[in-house]
C-alpha cells in the first residue's frame, strides 16, 4: 500500500468509536494485493458488485508471525467504486462482523471462507461456515445465513434456530466439513455448493427463505483433484464451478501442500460438471480460494496470496486480475489468468548464486516436500512441508545418504556454501527429521566427473535460520552436490530437511 490518509493505528482507534457502517478507512493500493502493507491481512475473498462497485468480504487472517494455525476471528470488507489491479482508491470496513456477534449459536472463532449474494427480495445474503458452540456432531461446522438491507451491515441471523446444513441437520445430516458455501442467485432461482477436503455437495435453496433446501442433493464427483473452496457463477449460458485442487502433477501442483485453481463447467446449475483445466497456478500461499465477478462485461479472478509486507501461509492478502474467455469455443473455455504484482524495489546485489540454479535430489523426495524450497532465498522461522525438502517418508523408507544437486547453465566463480537445516528432532535423533551428522560439498569439473573441493572450513549441522558459511578455495564450475548422511543406529534412521542451500560466489552481482 503506498498512501493512506491516516495511518492506519491512528484510523482504527478513531473508527471504534463510529457505527460499522461509517468505519472505513480509505487508501490507496499500490497494486496486487489490493492491501499489501502488512497492516491488516485478508484471505478467502468472496466478491460481489453493487451497483457498479467491488465489494469483497474477506476473513481477518490474524495469527502472528511464524505461527501456523488459521486465526481468523473476523471479517473485512474491501470496497473500490473502480477497481484495478494495477492499484487505485479503496476503503476497508475493518471487522465488519463476526460469528459470534451474529449467529448466537456459534463459537467465537472461524470467521472462514463465505459470500455475500443479492437475494430476490432486495436484500443482501450472508453464507457462512460457522463453528458451532453446542454440538454433538463429530465436527462442529454449519452454515449459517444473515441478511442485512445494505452491503456494509447489520447483518441479522436469518435463521436462528441454527445452521442451515450441518452434520446433524437437515436429518439426518451428513459426514463431511461444512464449510466453504458458494451461492448463486439464477434467474430467481437460487443454488448452493459446499464442502472441503474433497467432498463436493450442492442443492437448490428455496427463493422466499434464501435458506430451506428443495430436492435432493446433488454429490460433485467428476472436477479433477477437487479439495476445496468453490466458487458457482454463470456466463451467458454456461455454468462455471471454480475451485482449489490439489492434484499433483505438472498441470496443478508440485506438492500436497499447494493448490491450483481449476474450473469445470455445465449447462445446468446442479451439474452434471465436466472438468476443464486449471486457471491459475500456485501463489506465494499453500492455500488458494478465489472468486469471480464481472464489472462491466470485464471479469476479474479475485483470490488471495502470501505477497503482502509480512505475509505468509496464515497471514494471506487478496488480489485480483483480469478473467478472460475464449468463445471460439463450446462451452466458451476461462484463459489462463495472468496473476500480476505491484512494483517492486530493484534488486540488490548479492554473492549468492543458488537462485540461478537448477535443483535436484537423489533420491527425489515424496509430493510432500519441495525440491524448489532450497533455492528460494527463503529462510522462514516454521515452515511447511513444501517450505523446505526433506527425506522423512512415513512409510519408514529413508536413505541414510542423500544428496542434493545443483546445476548452471554458465559456469560460475564460487567460494563457500552454507546450510540452513529443518528439524523436528534433536541431533542424534532416529526418529523424525533430524540434523544431518555430517554433509560435505563436491564440484563437477572440466571431464564431468565430482571432486571434493579444496581447503573447506567446517561444515556446520546447526539448526538455525542464519547458517554459518563454509568456505574453500575458489571453483569455477557448472555443477555443485551437497552429500548429507542422516542420523541411523542400523534399524531405524531419521530424515534430515533443508530450508535453504546457500552457495556464495567470489563478487557480488545483481541476479
Amino acid at each position: 500500500m503506498a498512501v493512506t490518509r491516516l495511518s492506519f493505528g491512528r484510523l482504527f482507534n478513531i473508527f471504534l468509536l463510529l457505527s460499522v457502517a461509517d468505519c472505513q478507512i480509505p487508501f490507496v493500493s499500490d497494486g496486487n494485493p489490493i492491501l499489501s502493507n502488512g497492516t491488516y491481512y485478508t484471505a478467502d475473498p468472496g466478491p460481489i458488485v453493487v451497483n457498479g462497485s467491488l465489494y469483497i468480504i474477506a476473513g481477518h487472517d490474524s495469527a502472528p508471525r511464524d505461527d501456523n494455525n488459521f486465526i481468523i476471528n473476523h471479517w473485512h470488507l474491501l470496497a473500490s467504486d473502480d477497481p484495478n489491479p494495477a492499484g487505485g482508491k479503496w476503503k476497508m470496513y475493518p471487522d465488519f462482523v463476526a460469528p459470534h456477534t451474529v449467529f448466537r449459536w456459534a463459537d467465537t472463532a472461524a470467521a472462514y471462507a463465505s459470500q455475500i449474494v443479492l437475494g430476490p427480495d432486495g436484500g443482501y445474503y450472508l453464507y457462512s461456515p460457522v463453528s458451532q458452540s453446542k454440538t454433538n456432531s463429530s465436527d462442529p461446522f454449519g452454515i449459517g445465513v444473515a441478511r442485512a438491507d445494505k452491503i456494509e451491515g447489520p447483518y441479522v441471523d436469518h435463521h436462528p434456530r441454527g445452521p442451515i446444513v450441518s452434520q446433524s441437520y437437515p436429518a439426518p445430516g451428513n459426514d463431511i466439513e461444512n464449510i466453504d458455501p458458494t451461492v448463486l442467485v439464477d434467474n430467481d432461482r437460487v443454488f448452493m455448493y459446499w464442502g472441503t477436503f474433497g467432498e463436493l455437495r450442492g442443492v437448490e435453496l428455496d427463493k422466499k427463505d434464501m435458506s430451506t433446501f428443495v430436492g435432493d442433493i446433488v454429490t460433485v464427483t467428476s472436477l479433477n483433484g477437487f479439495f476445496e473452496a468453490a466458487w458457482l457463477m454463470k456466463r451467458g449460458e454456461t455454468y462455471y464451478m471454480i475451485y482449489a485442487a490439489n492434484n499433483v502433477g505438472k498441470e496443478c501442483t508440485p506438492t500436497l501442500y499447494h493448490a491450483c485453481l481449476a474450473y469445470g463447467t455445465s449447462s445446468g446449475p446442479l451439474g452434471p460438471w465436466t472438468y476443464r483445466g486449471v486457471i491459475l497456478g500456485i501463489v506465494s500461499s499453500t492455500t488458494s480460494h478465489s472468486g469471480a465477478v464481472a464489472i462491466k462485461d470485464q471479469w476479474y479472478l479475485v483470490y488471495h496470496t502470501a505477497d503482502a509486507h509480512g505475509g505468509g501461509n496464515f497471514r494471506r492478502s487478496v488480489a485480483f486480475d483480469k478473467m478472460d474467455f475464449d468463445d471460439s469455443t463450446s462451452p466458451p473455455r476461462i484463459r489462463p489468468v495472468q496473476q500480476t504484482h505491484r512494483p517492486e524495489p530493484a534488486p540488490k546485489s548479492t554473492y549468492q548464486r543458488q537462485q540461478l540454479a537448477v535443483a535436484s535430489s537423489s533420491p527425489p523426495c515424496i509430493d510432500r516436500y519441495w525440491i524448489e524450497a532450497v533455492h528460494d532465498q527463503k529462510i522462514p522461522n516454521n515452515p511447511l512441508p513444501p517450505e523446505y525438502w526433506s527425506t522423512y517418508s512415513d512409510d519408514g523408507n529413508i536413505p541414510v545418504q542423500s544428496t542434493v544437486t545443483y546445476s548452471w547453465e554458465t559456469e560460475q566463480e564460487l567460494n563457500g556454501v552454507g546450510m540452513s537445516f529443518f528439524a523436528d528432532s534433536p541431533a542424534g535423533s532416529v526418529e523424525g527429521v533430524a540434523p544431518p551428522t555430517e554433509w560435505f560439498v563436491e564440484y563437477k569439473n572440466n571431464n564431468g566427473s565430482w571432486t571434493a573441493v579444496r581447503n573447506s572450513t567446517g561444515y556446520s549441522t546447526q539448526v538455525t535460520t542464519h547458517p554459518k558459511t563454509t568456505n574453500f578455495d575458489v571453483i569455477k564450475t557448472k555443477g555443485l552436490r551437497a552429500t548429507l548422511r542422516a542420523p541411523t543406529n542400523g534399524t531405524w534412521t531419521a530424515g534430515v530437511g533443508i530450508k535453504e542451500w546457500l552457495v556464495f560466489s567470489t563478487t557480488k552481482a545483481v541476479v
